[in-house]
């Protein structure tokens, strides 16, 4: 078995979604499916359970994932220790970010490496589908999320920035001419839910449940990943909103971007294990107020 169908077999194990998996190795889902096939014919028995509704490990697959998951870990320390040396650095910070705007945010990335050129940074898209998933397992150090972020074995720091909220809806919805709009839209057209539940105080803060007026905002066409949701949002089935950064970093012709001039300014801040006593990770966050809050 190679090292990159290794890598696809423990990806699924964990998400447990064909395309959940794909866009986060950055392939398309049908090599996903592909090597799967490929490592089931080869073992001769089938390593997960497929139906329309769920993807689960068979007790083949389960075996296989807690045998190649500590060798493949291994193999990969290994290698990011000699790329590591190979730059003249001792160690990489590896940054988790829900926002897209990387690139606003380099004064951060810039900071960090000129008071530490011994340490790099990694930074990767991380879905909001089981947001906290990769802290948790150690695939991240930091995560960049936003706030509140109330859970108890997860410490929360600065906040790097601040930024207004948008409604995001079809180019040719019958709002789309406006250049602003109320929370209160929400109510009247449905919005799009998660396809794996997230924490309530969590969504709330990001997608009300309830407008001002206390109508209830119904949630539909669960989506697993952002292009899933911008696809709902272009059909007209639904609108949603989003961050103002989306309007820069993600310019398209199907979709309108709407002010919303009554919902509060959406937080974004650093979140890490509370059990990470990273010397990396408190340079980051002591970087990070030193820096204080950028207004997008």
């Amino acid at each position: 078995m190679e090292l990159r169908d290794i890598e696809i077999f423990l990806a699924l194990s964990e998400e447990l979604h064909f395309g959940r998996t794909a866009e986060r190795l950055h392939v398309s889902a049908a090599r996903i499916s592909q090597a799967i096939k490929k490592q089931e014919r080869s073992i001769g028995a089938e390593l997960f359970e497929r139906t329309s509704r769920q993807v689960r490990l068979t007790p083949v697959g389960l075996q296989l994932r807690d045998d190649l998951l500590p060798v493949f870990q291994g193999l990969r320390a290994s290698v990011d220790r000699a790329r590591l040396a190979a730059q003249g650095k001792s160690d990489i910070l590896r940054i988790g970010l829900l926002p897209s705007n990387a690139h606003e945010l380099r004064p951060f990335w810039d900071a960090f490496r000129s008071l530490n050129p011994n340490w790099g940074i990694r930074l990767r898209y991380n879905g909001f589908v089981d947001p906290f998933g990769p802290l948790r397992r150690g695939e991240i150090d930091l995560l960049i999320a936003w706030l509140p972020v109330e859970e108890p074995d997860l410490s929360v720091g600065p906040v790097l920035f601040q930024e207004s909220r948008v409604a995001a809806v079809s180019s040719d919805h019958r709002l789309a001419d406006r250049k602003s709009a109320s929370v209160e839209v929400f109510a009247d057209c449905g919005v799009i839910g998660d396809e794996s539940p997230l924490p309530d105080y969590w969504d709330d803060a990001f997608m009300p449940f309830y407008a001002p007026s206390g109508r209830k905002v119904e949630r539909s066409h669960n989506a697993a990943n952002l292009e899933e949701l911008f696809a709902i949002i272009s059909s007209g089935d639904a609108i949603h909103a989003m961050a103002a950064h989306a309007t820069r970093f993600h310019v398209r012709p199907d979709i309108a971007y709407l002010h919303l001039h009554d919902a509060p300014p959406l937080s974004w801040g650093l979140v890490w294990r509370s059990d990470n006593d990273s010397a990396m990770v408190r340079a980051f966050v002591r970087t990070a107020r030193e820096l204080g809050t950028m207004s997008l």
